[in-house]
């Protein structure tokens, strides 16, 4: 399927996040075209409160002034493993929220299309602070404007989850890079499927601030991409279908963005088990400030780099690469052999690499401009020549790093003039040096000094008219099948009914015991939210909070007893759900359960009454 884009205006935010983030974009304007966002539509939301400071994890959560504490709390009451009919808004409240106030896991919850998961900065981007997230199997979620800092593991990490928008957040590692004492990854996602990142500042890692291994469909822009040890940002490891613009890419060693790099083989997921990034389109982005190359490609299929503006950029290396990706077997032997009688490309055998060719990869109206004072260390680019795969390996040999590359329309200023070009074929050398100005016009950029990188006015490059990609990827086009089939069983329209209550055993209790009831339903169902169960314990009327069940058919609530619950009381239950609880239960086609429920027989109950005295 053909993920939504839609361009909208920019979500109103405080001041201070307009001072960066506004900026940030004004001087990235690059005659670009209005920068795509995700649109999750306009969802009935639950919503649930969280205040770190007034909250009360036994509260209902539906306001403000209901709040919970914690957003473990919040989050459980979201159902597990269950496609949800209703979306779930966590609204978070201003402050810290410190690891024992958050998941340890953030695991298997489904939101859908017309009922996203989103976890909120309630009073504006900035505001709210939580450690690292690890997210596993999770669906339709967005995370707005939050700021997540952590200064070891992975800042965000997002394994097997689809359709993630991460928007006007701050993500931020801490720590020495340099010693290595910092995250490794400040944002990695791996085999995941529609992955979104809108207006965000990403920074703080040994590694990557940004790396994406096996993902499908998806855009990153508007960002700021920095602090970086090794790339500041790569999609690798059969990562297909992305988007990269707008963005701002710097302070960064190995380089500043590539397609590709190297994967171990078992890591990959079928069907994109050849090329290690299809299909990405990487535009209108400045990158400054890398000591290594400020682009690249590394085992690319249809990659298009254009339009950028790269400013003191290969002081180690050279300016711009494209050269073979590597692709290894880690360990898991068995997995790898299964992807080559796929037809993947790697090898079976733990710890060989072999080299992964580009093919179609278009670098077009770039400008370059290292100023005096700055060169690329070698060249200016970095092209490979072919390989020799393994027999085995299903790789085309030779494995070339040049098939189809076309560099065209570029300015680049760098070194002195006779600066190597690094570009191994000679046809391909003397191609380049025909079709771009390389040493022979300055680029004119408004004030880089102080942080502008824009094109002045004056300045006017030659262009050329970037080609259409006039090939698919080997196996077949990069699409998606539907999410659902056209053709299936009849729709579910029958409600869920509550066809029993198992009330608390008969016995003695004591003030701060529990008594639990059970609602038994006529088919599983999902419970989102804190629903209550209205009883009634000596004539005062109760609330028995949900506990546990969501894609069961029994539903837990529990009530704890308190002082002035009497002796010998009896309890009984309400005869109708409340409308606000009928809405949180529903079946997994999303019919609401029905409000009446089944005559109990009420139950008396003897407390202690030194208990009670105390």
């Amino acid at each position: 399927m053909t993920p939504p884009f839609f361009a909208r205006p920019r979500p109103r935010r405080p001041r201070l996040e307009l001072l960066v983030i506004e900026y940030c974009e004004s001087r990235l304007a690059l005659a670009a075209p209005e920068l795509p966002a995700y649109d999750i539509g306009s969802p009935d939301f639950l919503e649930i409160w969280v205040d770190p400071a007034a909250g009360d994890d036994a509260r209902g959560g539906g306001s403000r002034d209901e709040a919970v504490r914690t957003v473990s709390e919040a989050w459980r009451r979201i159902p597990v493993g269950v496609p949800l009919a209703r979306g779930v808004r966590i609204n978070l409240a201003a402050g810290i929220y410190g690891e024992s106030l958050v998941p340890n896991y953030w695991e298997r919850r489904h939101g859908t299309a017309t009922a996203p998961i989103m976890i909120h900065a309630a009073d504006g981007s900035g505001t709210v602070t939580l450690p690292n997230m690890n997210v596993f199997d999770c669906r339709h979620l967005v995370l707005d404007g939050l700021t997540l800092t952590a200064g070891g593991g992975d800042v965000l990490h997002l394994e097997a989850c689809t359709h993630v928008l991460v928007r006007n957040t701050t993500l931020r590692g801490t720590g020495d890079i340099a010693a290595y004492a910092a995250p490794q990854e400040t944002f990695k996602a791996n085999q995941c499927q529609y992955v979104y990142v809108e207006n965000c500042d990403i920074s703080g890692a040994t590694d990557n601030a940004i790396d994406f291994v096996a993902v499908q469909f998806g855009h990153v822009v508007g960002s700021r991409i920095h602090r970086a040890g090794d790339w500041a940002m790569y999609v690798k490891g059969g990562s297909t279908a992305l988007t990269i613009t707008g963005n701002e890419i710097f302070d960064a060693g190995t380089g500043g963005f590539t397609a590709g790099q190297g994967t171990g083989f078992e890591f990959m997921v079928a069907p994109y088990l050849t090329y290690e990034a299809s299909d990405i389109t990487f535009t209108h982005n400045v990158i400054h400030d890398t000591q290594g190359a400020g682009m690249g490609v590394n085992g690319g299929f249809n990659i298009l780099l254009a339009d950028n503006t790269l400013y003191r950029v290969g002081t180690r290396s050279h300016v711009i690469e494209v050269v073979h990706g590597l692709r290894s077997c880690d360990g898991d032997a068995v997995t790898c052999r299964a992807h080559l009688a796929r037809g993947g490309w790697g090898t079976a055998v733990v710890g060989h690499e072999e080299s992964i060719p580009n093919r179609n990869v278009f670098i077009y109206n770039n400008v370059a401009l290292n100023p005096e004072g700055v060169v690329s260390r070698w060249q200016q680019f970095a092209v490979a020549g072919p390989r020799t795969p393994s027999a085995g390996s299903n790789i085309p040999s030779p494995a070339r790093a040049d098939d189809n590359l076309q560099i065209r329309g570029n300015v680049i200023w760098n070194g002195p003039v006779e600066h190597a070009l690094g570009i191994e074929s000679t046809a391909l050398a003397a191609d380049v040096r025909s079709h771009n100005a390389i040493n022979t016009l300055r680029p004119v950029l408004v004030d880089p000094t102080r942080g502008d990188y824009r094109l002045a006015p004056s300045f006017t490059p030659p262009r050329y008219a970037v080609p259409a990609f006039a090939e698919t990827l080997p196996g077949g086009p990069v699409v998606l099948p539907p999410v659902t089939s056209p053709v299936g069983p009849p729709a579910d329209t029958v409600a869920p009914r509550a066809v029993r209550i198992e009330m608390p055993a008969a016995g003695r209790y004591r003030v701060g015991d529990a008594l639990v009831f059970t609602v038994r339903f006529s088919e599983p169902v999902a419970v989102a939210g804190a629903p209550q169960l209205t009883i009634s314990v000596g004539g005062r009327r109760r609330v028995a909070v949900y506990e546990s069940g969501s894609g069961s058919d029994a539903v837990v609530f529990r009530y704890t007893l308190r002082s002035g619950d009497g002796t010998r009381p009896t309890v009984k239950v309400a005869r109708t759900l409340a409308t606000e609880m009928a809405a949180l239960i529903t079946d997994a086609t999303g019919n609401r359960a029905e409000t009446s429920l089944p005559r109990a027989a009420s139950r008396s109950l003897r407390i202690r009454a030194a208990t009670i005295a105390r």
